[in-house]
């Protein structure tokens, strides 16, 4: 059997155990051994998925992604997030729909410190809603503005799916995270847009927040601080370049620890589990990068991803046609599968077609990433709105899915924009490069 016949069957093979519940990190590790014994033998298999956990995790690179989980775990234990939604209350809670505009930008600071989108949406289900319904949203809507404003994480530096996609990728980390940034603030407002054209049409979907003073949102500020010092320092470190991503993250935890310290409200308590928390999502990413990384050498032996990619360049169709097909494919897996699966299932193959068309690494990263937003919404499987519901059961989850769909909107207009006019997603990386 020729290599590239066994490369797409590994592939296949794969694809059947994920639907089938096996964990992706063992289905991948499993299918991508057994593909290198076939293709090599079984010392040589041997050999190479034993090599691959240490030369290939070791990296620099992939130390970022514990301390940008650490940043937020250390601001969700030590009651960052609540000074954020009253500081996004203060200032916008006197638009239509204020209230939930609010919450979709408390939940773009969070990310700001928060690398994790299920994390964001469970966070904000147990402070936002409560004060949605209080004020006689419905809860739908309520629902799907917090599963909707957790998205925004996985864009917002500093973003764990964007380590994952720069590590698989070998693209530049510091101009992922970079390049993030304002294509987030984008796709808030446009949520924001959403709620105000909801809230315009049909006021009584929740009531109105009442204005406060000038002075009194100026008092709030104070309460957003800690999340402005780590954008500050994220962003500023990485586009003046004296620090590179893993020591931003660094930074950025020790700015977090050193506020929630100095203000009392990290408990030893909260410190530890802070800590048990980073090991635990830390270990489970890993695992799930061995597993894939040993897959990924599988099909590169097979020649899958060159074969792949030589076929579209000779059948010559328009490289905007093979994204929207991309795009189609992201928004299908989205549908039954997590970020950091569809990431990994995919990009091998996809990638090296993409970059031969002539797209951007760095853009095509955060049109992936923004699909895989996409994905945390969307039914069967929309993982945020199932953590919503998770959190709050009296909230049914048809009903969640039901209000979702104009977030979803948002979305797709988020990546026709991108797509037209790419140089606002690679502005920031650009003039950092040029600066520097």
């Amino acid at each position: 059997m020729e290599p590239i016949h066994i490369g797409l069957l590994g592939m296949a093979a794969l694809t059947v155990l994920i639907l089938l519940g096996v964990r992706i990190f063992v289905a991948a590790g499993i299918v991508g051994f057994c593909g290198l014994w076939a293709l090599r033998d079984f010392d040589k298999a041997v050999s190479i998925a034993g090599h691959i956990p240490h030369s290939d995790t070791t990296s620099y690179a992939l130390s970022v992604l514990p301390l940008f989980i650490l940043i937020g775990h250390l601001a969700h234990h030590a009651g960052i997030v609540q000074g954020a939604y009253r500081c996004a209350r203060a200032w916008l809670g006197w638009m239509p729909g204020g209230l939930a505009i609010s919450t979709i930008f408390a939940s773009a600071g969070f990310s700001a410190v928060s690398g994790a989108s299920t994390a964001t949406a469970a966070v904000f289900s147990r402070i936002a809603i409560p004060e949605l319904l209080r004020y006689k949203y419905q809860r739908g809507i309520a629902a799907a503005v917090v599963a909707a404003g957790g998205t925004l994480a996985s864009l917002i530096p500093p973003s764990a799916i964007m380590v994952v996609y720069g590590v698989i990728t070998e693209t530049s980390i510091g101009g992922l995270l970079m390049a993030g940034f304002i294509p987030g603030l984008i796709s808030a407002a446009l949520y924001a847009s959403v709620i105000i054209i909801r809230f315009k049409l049909n006021p009584k979907l929740g009531e109105q927040v009442e204005a406060v003073t000038w002075r009194e949102r100026f008092t709030t500020l104070p309460d957003a601080m800690p999340i402005f010092a780590v954008v500050a320092a994220v962003l500023g470190g990485m586009y003046t370049g004296w620090a590179t991503p893993t020591e931003v993250g660094a930074l950025g935890a020790f700015i977090v620890f050193g506020i929630a310290v100095a203000r009392g409200l990290l408990s030893p308590r909260g410190l530890l589990e802070s800590l048990m928390d980073t090991v635990k999502l830390t270990v489970m990413i890993f695992s799930i990068i061995w597993g894939v990384l040993v897959f990924v050498r599988f099909l590169a032996f097979a020649g899958v991803s060159s074969a792949f990619s030589d076929w579209i360049v000779a059948v010559g169709v328009s490289p905007y046609l093979v994204l929207l097909a991309v795009i189609l494919l992201y928004t299908f897996l989205g549908m039954f599968m997590d970020g950091i699966g569809m990431l990994l299932l995919t990009l091998p193959v996809v990638f090296p077609v993409m970059t031969t068309l002539g797209f951007d690494p760095i853009w095509f990263g955060i049109i992936v990433v923004k699909m895989v937003e996409v994905g945390l919404l969307t039914p069967p499987v929309g993982l945020n709105c199932y953590v919503v519901n998770g959190v709050r059961p009296d909230i049914p989850l048809h009903e969640i899915f039901r209000n979702i769909w104009p977030f979803l909107l948002a979305d797709f207009a988020c990546v026709a924009l991108f797509t037209v006019f790419p140089g606002i997603v690679t502005f920031l990386p650009n003039l950092a490069m040029a600066g520097n």
